[in-house]
């Protein structure tokens, strides 16, 4: 039976740190993997201690390019999409994720979808020498979620508000 804790640890594509907080196993279902993260939680960020200000919800879909956070309010973002690398499960309770600068980010209230970080890909591209298909891959899937959260597609529509309510 899988662990209740899962770590979650997102790296950069140099194998530097960017982040690494204990989630809880919410569900598994045909999109992925449901993590809750409450509010008060410890974590590391960019290398640095942290503790998370408001709770939210990752989805670490089985095999895609990316993941969802899933935000309450007050947090600006409602859904904020890293892309990364297709998820590594460690074991049951440890997942690591590459995260690849690309993020693609719906606002609160005004239902905005914005590509964030294309100066970043782009420079990190160029440093550490991004292969050709990791960046076919991060493109094409900025390109789906920039369409997917502002098109009603599951989970950015609402199925994810019942696992966002666990956390809350």
């Amino acid at each position: 039976m899988p662990s209740d804790v899962v770590r979650v640890i997102y790296r950069k594509y140099d194998g530097s740190a960017h982040r690494d907080y204990p989630a809880r196993r919410l569900a598994e279902d045909d999109l992925g993997v449901w993590l809750g993260v409450t509010a008060g939680t410890s974590s590391v960020y960019h290398g640095r201690p942290s503790v998370e200000q408001i709770p939210f919800v990752l989805l670490v879909p089985h095999r895609a390019w990316w993941t969802g956070m899933f935000n309450p309010p007050p947090r600006t973002s409602e859904v904020y999409c890293d892309i990364a690398s297709p998820a590594r499960w460690e074991s049951d309770d440890v997942v690591h994720l590459v995260d690849l600068d690309l993020d693609v980010v719906r606002r609160r209230g005004t239902g905005l979808v914005e590509l964030r970080d294309e100066d970043e890909f782009a420079e990190h591209r160029a440093r550490f020498g991004y292969p050709d298909d990791l960046v076919v891959e991060a493109e094409t899937a900025a390109r789906w979620l920039l369409g997917a959260l502002g098109d009603g597609t599951e989970p950015f529509a609402s199925s994810y508000r019942k696992w966002l309510a666990l956390v809350v």
